[in-house]
């Protein structure tokens, strides 16, 4: 193990995550990882990492990293224009960051979150099981907070040559305005007609109340039949909570680990990424699907992720 890269600004919040710590949510921790799992494997397997490995998550303004030691990276997700040394360099594709070299990964253009995965991983400790850092609990990642200046980063440097690319026809397109697919319920009876009706025709906004615990919605009010409250039960990944106000909650990485509201449907695992990379004020459509056509997806997902890692292992 060896220093790989220095810290010269962290950015808005750049964290170390991995696909998330599973399996302790009855002890109330947030299972946490990549806000979009698509982008962090994807950027793995151009470096030639397994799926899982630690990368840093950059939320809208990235970090500036200086190579300690000669690195392979790659950068996916949201677009931030990344340079080195004051020259652009592609996403999607993994390069050599040559000791000395600076990073700049910089502001976001589109899309909300910047994936950088590193050859050889991140060396943090694993907590429970996963590299996770876990911001309101203070733990996993780089002692449980996001980078700050000065930090230093510590790995085994992966070095695979011929650099790889993601073809262009994989790359996702963020926009302002999406559709979502999700699976009405499990407390439909609890919402009227009207109100199930409106949540799959009508548009819902992101608010400026969006982190990784959850996206606050604005949009048309959404009617309870018999109140809000529920007896607390788990919270999914995707869940979408409508407290008494009426106005939709999507629960994410760092979710509560149980909720006592009620919840009008849960969005497709496949779909979170694409809500991953929402800023406020992009638009959300909602479209239902059966939960065999979200299984359909998924299992469609995880064929295409593991040809990637077959074909980059080539």
């Amino acid at each position: 193990m060896k220093a790989i890269l220095k810290v010269w600004k962290p950015g808005l919040q750049t964290t170390v995550q991995d696909l998330g710590r599973y399996g302790y949510q009855q002890f109330g921790i947030s299972p946490s990882g990549a806000m979009d799992t698509y982008s962090m494997q994807v950027a793995n397997i151009l470096v030639g990492n397994h799926n899982g490995e630690a990368v840093l998550e950059a939320a809208i303004i990235g970090p500036q990293v200086e190579a300690i030691s000669d690195v392979a990276i790659a950068i996916c997700g949201g677009d931030f224009t990344p340079h080195v040394d004051g020259a652009e360099v592609p996403m999607w594709k993994s390069f050599l960051l040559r000791k000395g070299q600076v990073l700049t990964v910089g502001h976001c253009q589109r899309g909300a979150r910047a994936y950088i995965a590193i050859g050889g991983g991140i060396e943090v400790p694993f907590v429970l099981g996963s590299k996770s850092t876990f911001l309101n609990g203070k733990f996993g990642g780089l002692e449980g907070r996001a980078l700050q200046k000065g930090d230093v980063l510590a790995g085994s440097p992966l070095i695979r040559k011929p650099y790889k690319m993601l073809h262009p026809e994989l790359v996702p397109h963020y926009t302002k305005e999406m559709t979502i697919r999700v699976v009405i319920g499990p407390h439909e009876n609890r919402f009227t007609e009207e109100s199930i009706y409106r949540f799959l025709s009508e548009k819902f906004m992101v608010t400026h109340q969006a982190n990784r615990m959850g996206y606050q919605l604005k949009g048309p009010k959404l009617e309870h039949i018999g109140g809000p409250d529920i007896i607390s039960d788990p919270i999914p990944l995707g869940g979408i909570q409508v407290p008494a106000s009426g106005q939709p909650i999507i629960l994410l990485a760092d979710r509560q680990t149980t909720g006592g509201y009620t919840r009008i449907g849960t969005v497709i695992s496949v779909d979170i990424p694409r809500v991953a990379q929402a800023v406020p004020d992009s638009i959300l459509h909602f479209s239902m699907v059966s939960v065999e056509e979200a299984q359909q997806h998924y299992l469609e997902r995880q064929r295409l992720l593991r040809h990637l890692q077959l074909g980059v292992a080539k």
